[in-house]
Order: structure tokens, then C-alpha cells, then sequence
């Protein structure tokens, strides 16, 4: 088994997080201003230095200090020497930059087709009745051999359905004029938001999330969310998304001695803010059944009551900061806090709760029997790396030295439904504001290639332990085995080599073959997403 990630200082001892628990999942809850943003820095830092990738969203933009060595400055001296941290040495992290709109971090897009009708309908906000509507706009793209990779490809088609909508009605239903124009009036709405630089080509591959540095240190992933808040719905939709990839895409690992990645859900109560019951029931399936894949899911939020009880549920790691009891929806989420951690009869923990500084929490991990530890008030240990961002220069040498950017600096934009229907040629371009990718002469870096990041000693009083040695994150799952032979690059997750059905879809004598089976590939793909999140089989 891996060693203990010493996380805090308690009056009995030091509360320890057991990497083979990491992935039964957590919380971190706590009034602003009490520490949230440290305890996810802290953990993060830990789980990276025990070969654990971490993913997060950097929502305030102070996570980005993760990348650079921390400062000694004199207060964090006196709370080094407090905790008796002998041998403490700032060090950074491994860090990847992501970013939606691909300004803050490396282009990171999902294609229209993999996202499907059940998010997307969420992320437009339908009803029952645009939603089947959607669902129908998807079926007949799939019949007619069209594919769905960015918002123009969307909107065209749900033009063609509705310029077509009698032609459309006897085979698979009402399509109702009112209800496509709500689902356009949405993607009007979604593309101010940004949504035309998520959309696209080439699409997030989750292995590249998985990765470890050559000191076998795991790469923390910083998602850049300062943005991206503003759209709540994007937001969420998004890391809801991941979650579905992940769990979709990854083969089935029983426990480890740690998981293959750590997922930080920062704001969480966006999650469930005004979702449908089905969706937060899916959401309860993928946080139970994501455990055995070998991923963690943490949860960040204000209140223990913003996430729903049956996935509160499923979360045996729990650090709780400070929640002030000033009106009874207050006074109600700090008794469930309490409640919920295995009681310690030195305290009274309804009332800790309340008298928390800055830095302390509640800290109650799962033992090596997976059962809870009583709960201790606790001061949280402070990260090696730099509390606060990175000056907009170190970020930008970062991203610019990044392996990925190769990868996904250009947008690809190849013939797809709007192409087809509107008979104009495909382009290949940069988003706009995004960042440059390297010279087409410059050969692209090594994956596991993240600079000189040697193993310092750990900032805990445990025995020190070494550096776990290199390793590759693991590949594979049912959707590449599926995209390889079927798709190819046509289909909705745009790989990069030809398969059967792109070589069928060249050739217009083989018109009608390559369509059904351009059809068929999109629609298994899509299957396996819709089996995890309710959309059509």
C-alpha cells in the first residue's frame, strides 16, 4: 500500500489521507474565507506527490500557484514551526493548463455528438417536449449520415429539420416550430457564452489527464474557471461531461493501492441547481459506480446541503471548515455536518463547527477498513507550492511549453452536417483568441515531458518517504476499441486515423453504404454515453 498523505495536525495526532481510500470520494465544505481553497491545494499537492493525477477547476484563479515553489514568508514560518513541520522545502508541482476558451491554458472541446441530447438539453435549458425534440434532431442526423461536431453543425441541422419538419413527421413524430425555435434561441444564447470554442475538433482525450512527470509525480490539472463561472450551466455541464468520459472510457480497476486520478468538482451546488431529478439520479450512478474505475470525486461547495443526500452519501473523506450559523438554512447545515462525521467525545462538533478559524477544519478520512475515523478538529498543513497565481508571464511560458499544445492548439474544422447541408468546403483554423500552437516544424513534445521537477522531501512530520517511481497512465477502453474499428476519424469523438467507415464515407459510389454505416458508428458511441446519462440507446 502507498504511504499516508499527512494532511493536517490534530490534538491526538495527524489525520492522514490513505491514497487506496482516495477514491470512496469527499467533501470540503466551509463558509468563504475559511480555507477551502488552501485544504484543495494542499491535498492536491499531496496526491500528486504520491504518482495521483489530479484534475480541478482553478473558479477564483489562485490555483495556479500550484505550478510554481512556495515563499517563506514569515507567517507561513511561525504556522511551519506551529505544526512542527521539520525540514519543510516549497517545491512546484507538475501543472497542465486547461481552458475552454483557450486563453488561460491549452484549448479543451468536446464534440457536439459526444455531449449528446440529455446534456446539451440541460445546457440549453428544455423541456420535456425541445428535449425529444433534440433527441429527434440527433436521430435523424444519425439516419442521414450527418455528423455533429461544433454548433454550426447543430444549428444547420435543426434548420434542416425544421425547413423539413412535414417531410420529418410521418417517420419519426411531431416537430413542433415552436419548440426549434426555442432550441435555436438556446444555441444563440450558448454561443455568447462561449460555447462555439468548446464545441469542435480535435476533442479532450481523458488519458491526457492521466499523465505523471518523469519523477512519477502525478500532473495536477488546472482548469481555468474564472471565465467559464460566469456560465454556470456551461460550467457544470462541462465537468459533468468529464465525469461521463471518464467513467465511460476507463476498463474497470477494483481497488488499487491509489487511483489513477483525483477530480476536484470545484462550486459543486452548480451541479444541482435546478437539475432535473433523472440527471442527479445519473449523476448518484457515475459518483458509486466510478469508484471501481479507479477515480476519486471530490466535492467543493459552501454547504454540506448543496449537494443531495444520496451522493452525500457515497463520500466517506470529509474536511470541514467553518459554517456560520446565522439563519436556520444555516443552523440546519451545520447539524447535518455534524451529524454525519463519526462522533469524537472530547467535543461537541455542532458547536466546533461554528468557532473554526482560518485554517482549521474537521477532518474525519476512511481508514484502511474503509470505515470513518472519528472526527478531529484539526489545523490544515499549508501547501509547498505558491499561495496565489502565477503572474500572467509564468503562466503563459507554461502553457506555451506545454505537450499538449501541439495537440489541441489548432481547431480543426472538417466536413461535417453544416458543410453537407450548406455545401461549403471544411477549413482547418485557430480558435479565436486562442493560443498559438508550436511551429508545424517544431516537433511536438513527449507526453510525460514536464520539465526538471525533482523529488523534494515531503512537508509532513511522518518518516520521510521516496518519490513513487515513473509511471504511464493507464489507456484503453470500450469507446477507443469501438472508435478504432467503426469510426475512425468520422466519427462523433474525431480520432485522428482513418478507419473503415471514413475510407466507405470517401467514396461516393459507396453513398448509401457509407452512410448507414457512418450512422451505426455514431450511434454505439453515442449509446454507451446515453446508457451512463439517460440520452437514446
Amino acid at each position: 500500500m502507498s504511504e499516508p498523505l499527512y494532511l493536517a495536525k490534530s490534538e491526538d495526532g495527524y489525520p492522514a489521507l490513505l491514497p487506496q481510500m482516495a477514491n470512496r470520494h469527499g467533501l470540503i465544505t466551509g463558509a468563504t474565507g475559511t480555507g477551502k481553497t488552501v485544504t484543495l491545494q494542499s491535498m492536491a499537492e499531496r496526491l500528486s506527490y504520491a504518482g495521483v493525477p489530479v484534475f480541478m477547476a482553478d473558479v477564483k484563479g489562485d490555483l495556479s500557484g500550484a505550478g510554481a515553489a512556495g515563499v517563506l514568508s514569515p507567517k507561513l514560518q511561525q504556522r511551519i514551526t506551529e505544526l512542527g513541520l521539520e525540514g519543510f522545502v516549497p517545491y512546484a508541482n507538475p501543472v497542465a493548463f486547461w481552458d475552454v476558451f483557450g486563453q488561460g491554458g491549452v484549448p479543451v472541446r468536446a464534440t457536439i455528438s459526444d455531449m449528446g441530447p440529455l446534456l446539451l438539453a440541460r445546457l440549453l435549458n428544455l423541456n420535456d417536449t425541445q428535449t425529444g425534440v433534440l433527441q429527434l434532431v440527433f436521430k435523424i442526423a444519425d439516419d442521414q449520415g450527418l455528423l455533429l461536431l461544433d454548433l454550426k453543425d447543430l444549428r444547420a441541422m435543426i434548420q434542416h429539420v425544421g425547413d423539413n419538419a412535414k417531410t420529418f413527421t410521418t417517420e419519426y413524430g411531431n416537430v413542433s416550430s415552436a419548440s426549434i425555435g426555442a432550441i435555436q434561441r438556446g444555441l444563440l444564447t450558448l454561443e455568447e457564452q462561449g460555447g462555439d470554442q468548446f464545441f469542435g475538433e480535435p476533442m479532450l482525450d481523458i488519458h491526457d489527464l492521466m499523465k505523471v512527470d518523469g519523477n512519477g509525480r502525478g500532473v495536477i490539472n488546472i482548469l481555468a474557471a474564472d471565465k467559464l463561472i460566469h456560465a454556470p450551466a456551461l460550467y457544470s455541464t462541462f465537468l459533468l461531461w468529464l465525469l461521463a468520459e471518464l467513467f465511460e472510457q476507463l476498463p474497470e480497476a477494483g481497488d488499487l493501492d491509489k487511483p489513477k486520478l483525483v477530480f476536484f468538482f470545484d462550486e459543486a451546488h452548480l451541479l444541482f441547481t435546478d437539475a432535473p431529478q433523472a440527471l442527479t439520479d445519473k449523476v448518484e450512478q457515475v459518483v458509486r459506480l466510478i469508484r471501481s474505475k479507479g477515480v476519486g470525486v471530490f466535492f467543493v461547495t459552501q454547504n454540506p446541503l448543496d449537494v443531495p443526500e444520496k451522493i452525500l452519501g457515497q463520500l466517506g473523506n470529509r474536511v470541514q471548515h467553518a459554517l456560520r450559523a446565522f439563519t436556520p438554512r444555516d443552523q440546519k447545515a451545520v447539524q447535518a455536518a455534524a451529524q454525519t462525521m463519526r462522533a469524537n467525545p472530547k467535543f461537541d462538533a455542532a458547536t466546533v463547527i461554528t468557532e473554526l478559524g482560518v485554517g482549521e477544519a474537521l477532518v474525519s478520512f476512511l481508514d484502511e477498513k474503509g470505515r470513518p475515523a472519528i472526527v478531529e478538529r484539526s489545523v490544515i498543513f499549508p501547501p509547498a507550492s505558491r499561495l496565489g497565481p502565477l503572474s500572467g508571464e509564468e503562466r503563459q511560458a507554461m502553457i506555451q511549453a506545454s505537450p499538449f499544445l501541439a495537440t489541441y492548439g489548432q481547431t480543426i474544422d472538417r466536413a461535417s452536417a453544416y458543410e453537407t447541408l450548406r455545401g461549403k468546403p471544411a477549413a482547418t483554423q485557430a480558435a479565436p483568441g486562442a493560443i498559438p500552437a508550436p511551429p508545424a516544424g517544431r516537433a511536438a513534445p513527449d507526453a510525460n515531458d514536464w520539465g526538471n521537477h525533482s523529488a523534494q522531501p515531503r512537508p509532513t512530520p511522518a518518516p520521510q518517504q521516496s518519490a513513487p517511481a515513473p509511471q504511464e497512465s493507464s489507456g484503453g477502453g470500450i469507446l477507443d476499441t469501438i472508435g478504432g474499428m467503426l469510426g475512425g476519424t468520422t466519427g462523433p469523438r474525431g480520432g485522428h486515423r482513418e478507419g473503415i467507415l471514413e475510407a466507405a464515407a470517401k467514396s461516393a459510389v459507396r453513398g448509401m453504404a457509407g452512410t448507414v454505416g457512418r450512422s451505426v458508428g455514431q450511434q454505439i458511441l453515442r449509446g454507451v454515453l446515453g446508457s451512463i446519462l439517460g440520452g437514446r440507446r
